[in-house]
């Protein structure tokens, strides 16, 4: 077995574990900083897959930027236990949601894609293909993950502001 085979075998079993504890963790701050090594098993996966600028971004954008916002959500907030089920219950059936959409994309593309399929020869994990592909064909997304991040700013400001009266 190759090094390569092993390493896949450990950020695997280490996401799954992570994910695994962010539900069962009563303690949304413990189950934060699993999210955070859930986050960085899957950037390590991305190493494996030789896509070293999508690993890069994973950890500093998500990693970082994402989980800070995160926990002084989870902080400024203070959810009241009956706020708590609330959100439990709707995370719930949206993980179900996308569990099941997951799995229909997985089992659609099993009959798309022949087993003994190799890799492209052609496939480059640079970040020029990246940058173009991104402000070319994924403008749209890209700018609307944007505003989606500006807007998750501006609600935290406002949320802190209205301690300070």
């Amino acid at each position: 077995m190759a090094s390569t085979d092993i390493l896949f075998y450990v950020f695997s079993a280490l996401a799954l574990a992570c994910g695994i504890m962010i539900l069962v963790s009563r303690n949304p701050v413990n189950s934060a900083m699993f999210l955070v090594l859930t986050i960085g098993s899957l950037a390590g996966l991305f190493v494996l897959l030789e896509a070293f600028f999508l690993a890069a971004i994973q950890i500093l954008v998500y990693a970082g930027a994402v989980m800070v916002l995160f926990l002084f959500v989870i902080m400024l907030l203070d959810l009241k236990v009956e706020e708590r089920r609330r959100i439990k219950i709707l995370g719930i059936a949206t993980g179900i949601i996308a569990v099941g959409a997951i799995g229909w994309i997985f089992f659609r593309s099993l009959g798309a894609t022949p087993l003994n399929a190799t890799r492209d020869p052609n496939f480059h994990a640079g970040t020029i293909d990246l940058g173009q592909k991104l402000f070319s064909q994924y403008l749209l997304p890209f700018e609307i993950v944007s505003i989606l991040l500006l807007v998750a700013m501006v609600g935290v400001i406002l949320l802190s502001k209205k301690d300070l009266k």
